[in-house]
């Protein structure tokens, strides 16, 4: 009996880990989406981006507040340096007993002492710069366009993961399908052979039947090597590791939505289009480095003070030696006067690359009206064909179905059956098709209305 519990216990534990490790490698189609937004490289860049955008800030800013340094300086001259005195220090120098100079006078005096150490502190800071404030602004505004970079490039990797997706399902849908016909093949190649060993059919018939199933065999294994590239692929768009077994949790039905009245009628918003946001940005920041450089002309003033205490001696901290303190404050002002024209050139350059950017600005919205115009009428082609599959599958169904009956009742050929036979599979990939084109056709549009 306690053998018997361990086992169940081992069994319910095993079970339970290959459920979780299902679950695990199992992804709906959201469920890949944000796989990717923490494992595309595309999307570590642009959040690499953003954490530069910040230290940028933090630069600029670091700019206008007060900086403390210290400073410990020290000199040893190997030769103290000798300067001649002029004949005029000789007058200083003569005996007035005498009128003579000193036997030991010499003419060559030195004006340091052999060791000198200073140590202080000098604080320096901006009281007042026209770019300044401008420059922190612009580096705010970046901050605010690389983060709309990033928006950009999840709208990207989105996309790609949804063309990644989509294609596994319909070869899923595809695969289902033939499984299906296959088994159905199989019961009426059974019947027939039955019927053949009875005398009532041909030998051909039952040719023709095998045939049938080992093209629909040989397609299965076709279908199933696409769905592994199918797979490899979105495995590289999400990011996520190639030789990791992955399987998609979602089919056609569940993903299939229909665009409302407001998706082929509104008009257009480009700021819902994030790349129109990244344009806009780009505008600003250009008004900003105008900015910038006119600054350049205003005059700059920054205050500094120090503090120092030095000791001079010809031996190192010796009784010869003597310290000095020295402070000092003050105001240093710059004023430009003439660069040869360089912020003029600058701000010109400035002027013309957002004259550019407003062009290019006014040609995106021409292009999000021509792209909105185009998926609108897409989907609606892709909408009509739909329901026209639809119908054409029913129909379709309905002549395999009175080919099957009319053969069991031995007044049909096998021939017809086969035909009937094709026909309905094509009819099938038909329908598929539409509908996997049709969900293209909404992605586009939601992708293009920036939804």
């Amino acid at each position: 009996m306690r053998k018997l519990f361990f086992t169940l216990l081992f069994f319910f534990f095993t079970g339970s880990m290959l459920v979780a490790q299902s679950s695990e490698n199992s992804f709906t189609l959201m469920e890949a989406i944000t796989y990717a937004y923490s494992n595309n490289y595309n999307i570590k860049i642009a959040n690499e981006n953003i954490a530069d955008a910040d230290a940028q800030i933090i630069e600029r800013r670091a700019a206008g507040i007060p900086t403390l340094n210290g400073i410990i300086d020290f000199q040893h001259f190997l030769r103290v340096p000798i300067s001649v005195l002029p004949e005029q220090f000789e007058v200083f120098a003569i005996d007035p007993v005498t009128g003579m100079l000193p036997p030991d006078y010499s003419n060559q005096a030195a004006f340091v002492l052999r060791n000198s150490l200073n140590a202080g502190l000098n604080l320096n800071a901006l009281i007042f710069d026209g770019s300044y404030f401008t420059a922190l602004k612009a580096a705010k505004a970046f901050k605010e366009y690389v983060g709309q970079e990033l928006a950009t490039q999840e709208r990207s990797v989105r996309d790609q993961v949804v063309a990644a997706y989509l294609p596994t399902l319909i070869v899923d849908e595809n695969l289902k399908i033939l499984q299906k016909n296959i088994i159905n093949l199989e019961g009426m190649l059974n019947e027939t052979k039955a019927t053949y060993e009875a005398g009532f059919v041909e030998q051909l018939d039952v040719d023709r039947l095998e045939l049938s199933l080992a093209n629909l065999r040989t397609e299965v294994d076709n279908l199933s090597r696409q769905k592994d590239l199918a797979l490899n692929y979105l495995k590289f768009t999400m990011g996520y590791p190639v030789n990791e077994p992955l399987s998609v949790a979602d089919n056609l039905e569940n993903l299939l939505q229909f665009a409302t009245d407001e998706d082929l009628t509104a008009p257009v918003s480009y700021m819902n289009r994030p790349e129109y946001r990244v344009a806009q940005t780009g505008m600003k920041l250009n008004e900003l480095n105008i900015q910038v450089n006119k600054d350049g002309y205003l005059p700059s003033v920054t205050g500094f003070a120090n503090y120092q205490y030095g000791y001079q001696g010809n031996s190192l901290f010796g009784k010869d030696g003597f310290w000095v303190p020295t402070s000092a404050v003050g105001l240093r002002v710059n004023v430009p006067i003439f660069d040869g024209w360089n912020k003029k050139a600058k701000i010109e350059q400035a002027k013309i690359r957002m004259e550019i950017d407003r062009k290019r600005i006014l040609l995106l919205e021409q292009s999000i009206e021509l792209e909105v115009a185009n998926a609108r009428t897409e989907y609606l082609t892709a909408m009509e064909r739909t329901q026209s599959q639809e119908k054409n599958l029913a129909l379709a169904q309905k002549i395999f179905d009175t080919t099957q009956i009319k053969y069991r009742s031995g007044v049909g050929s096998s021939l017809e059956v086969t035909q009937a036979e094709q026909g309905l599979y094509q009819t099938q990939q038909n329908f598929i098709q539409a509908r996997y084109e049709l969900l293209v056709a909404k992605q586009k549009l939601d992708t293009v209305l920036g939804k």
